[in-house]
């Protein structure tokens, strides 16, 4: 399986630290050449700080190690509050690559507090995933299912509502054959995330492979539409064997044919199988985007 995100993987405890003259050079100036710190500049007596600092910590912890904290005491580093000028607190410099890159004083509001993180967070880049998902990707289409299947749950520790991760997982389980497991996941996706381009890919991909297994012979089901050009129940089954046996391009030629013989039969049946395969296609697919064409030319002559 790819190893990816080492610098997003950091442990809950590891991302917010207590920071001394000691050791701030390595925690803050260090430490930020791989990741963005931020550093609250607080005092025990100090109100609105009670107030900022668990609200900062809990947002760096959603941002799940891509920004770190460190927490100073001003009364006990007083060194650190005079290099950097800090004549109120709280206060809150944000350092990336060993210099202070953005700074604000006084409480923010949650809202605020989010931007200013998420802000930082994109400074250090996705931590990998974006490799780690073409990586899966690719082993997917290179049959390597098992794999896959790994790197995509592991992407999904790191952004649990990654659509395009938990798309992915869902193919890898229907490449495994496991239709129950893929449909399971389908079910429990995220709000944020279920009807995402990729996820909705995904169902689709799983209704296709629901009807793959009750496919018929696809000789004997093309001897009786050559036998009855217009037995469009023959047809409609002829294209859905050819797209179980991965004849993609002709299932779609099939109901495309069969729509311009009749675009009502059965309630639309062949424009809806239609959409379920363009669905499962990805969006470039010279298929879909030549199936589209012709399915518009047929519905809007």
């Amino acid at each position: 399986m790819l190893e990816f995100g080492q610098k997003t993987a950091a442990p809950a405890g590891d991302l917010v630290r207590d920071v001394t003259e000691a050791d701030f050079m390595t925690e803050v100036i260090e430490a930020s050449r791989e990741v963005p710190v931020i550093v609250d500049f607080w005092a025990p007596w100090c109100g609105p700080c009670k107030t900022l600092g668990p609200a900062l910590e809990s947002a760096v912890e959603a941002a799940r190690g891509k920004v770190r904290m460190a927490k100073v005491n001003v009364d006990e580093n007083q060194m650190i509050a005079a290099q950097l000028r800090i004549q109120s607190i709280p206060t809150v410099y944000a350092f990336w690559q060993g210099k202070p890159v953005d700074a604000f004083q006084g409480a923010l509001p949650a809202s605020q507090i989010k931007t200013f993180v998420d802000k930082l967070s994109g400074l250090a880049g996705d931590g990998g995933l974006a490799e780690a998902l073409d990586a899966a990707d690719e082993m997917l289409a290179e049959g390597a299912a098992v794999d896959a299947a790994e790197t995509f749950a592991a992407i999904l520790t790191e952004e649990p509502e990654n659509p395009r991760a938990y798309g992915g997982l869902v193919r890898a389980h229907l490449a495994l054959g496991q239709a129950d497991q893929a449909e399971g996941l389908l079910a429990a996706a995220p709000a944020a995330i279920a009807g995402a381009a990729e996820v909705e890919a995904a169902r689709a991909q799983l209704a296709l492979s629901r009807q793959a297994a009750n496919a018929g012979p696809v000789a004997e089901l093309l001897d009786r539409v050559l036998a009855r050009p217009d037995d469009h129940q023959a047809r409609f089954d002829l294209a859905q064997a050819l797209h179980a046996a991965g004849k993609v391009e002709g299932a779609v030629e099939e109901l495309l044919e069969l729509l311009r013989r009749d675009r009502e039969w059965n309630e639309g049946a062949a424009k809806q199988q239609l959409f379920t395969i363009f669905d499962a296609l990805k969006p470039n697919d010279p298929i879909a985007l030549r199936g589209r064409r012709k399915l518009s030319s047929i519905l809007f002559s």
